[in-house]
């Protein structure tokens, strides 16, 4: 899960880059935190991802919002989930980190992964689904596959117009 509030939701900004990675963790064996483990890990996921941060000692409050939101979300691909929830990927993110992002979502999709993503982006969605659902105030009103989406059948399906010639 990639929270759509990565402050709130994804991590604790005091801490080091290693102490939330480590959120994912197991624990402890017999009572002892496996840190050399744990830092060995975040080299990886920072390398991995392409975060930019002098060290995994830094706190996370230290890294841009774009570098917060690619460790989340190495944090999570590193987990091997079969399904990954993301919501709101790029939210206040630089294009960079958003190219990134979405990179690592297409090949976990391309690795056979399931991912559900929520985004008020339409350009995101079109760019990264395959099958798009449109809820209005809580309900569906439409699904489409990618290929018969377009701006104005999803528009007119967000703003509650069911016979829009979706299925």
């Amino acid at each position: 899960f990639v929270p759509e509030d990565r402050h709130r939701d994804a991590g604790i900004s005091a801490w080091t880059l290693v102490e939330n990675l480590a959120l994912k963790e197991a624990g402890s064996v017999r009572g002892i935190m496996a840190w050399d483990a744990y830092r060995a890990r975040a080299e990886s996921c920072v390398r991995s991802q392409d975060v930019r941060a002098t060290g995994v000692d830094d706190p996370m409050a230290a890294l841009s919002g774009g570098n917060q939101q690619k460790l989340v979300l190495g944090r999570e691909i590193d987990a091997d989930p079969a399904v990954l929830l993301v919501g709101q990927p790029t939210r206040g993110v630089d294009i960079g980190a958003i190219e990134h992002i979405h990179r690592r979502l297409l090949a976990l999709r391309d690795a056979g992964k399931a991912i559900l993503l929520v985004s008020v982006e339409l350009d995101e969605i079109l760019a990264l689904s395959d099958r798009i659902i449109v809820l209005v105030d809580g309900a569906i009103v439409g699904e489409l596959a990618r290929a018969e989406a377009t701006e104005e059948r999803l528009g007119l399906l967000m703003a509650g117009v069911r016979n829009s010639g979706a299925a």
